[in-house]
């Protein structure tokens, strides 16, 4: 499943631009019918926190995503490439992470 997500994330980069966690998660929760309060819950963190996330005006560290991809029954893989990927677009650093579990 983890290299099905990776292609896509690929795919939608080409054709849209720079995937976040935090559209993901936003795509995910609309998708879903959720609420912003009812996934906020889910994830253990405040609503602000979660709208502050899916408008990529707060990002995630790799570890946090972690814990998002298991409450949310994700590849970890995924969440954490697309964590890391914000945490470098946000430094203006134009690279892409490659994850391999040791």
């Amino acid at each position: 499943m983890t290299t099905k997500l990776i292609k896509a994330s690929e795919y939608f980069n080409k054709k849209y631009g720079p995937l976040s966690l935090g559209d993901v998660i936003m795509a995910m929760r609309t998708t879903e019918e959720i609420s912003q309060t009812q996934l906020a819950a889910k994830l253990k963190i405040s609503r602000a926190n979660l709208c502050d996330i899916e408008k990529n005006r707060k990002l995630v560290s790799p570890e946090r995503a972690a814990r998002f991809a298991k409450h949310l029954g994700f590849p970890e893989k995924f969440f954490i490439k697309l964590a890391i990927d914000d945490l470098l677009r946000q430094s203006k650093l134009k690279y892409e992470v490659d994850l391999k579990a040791s």
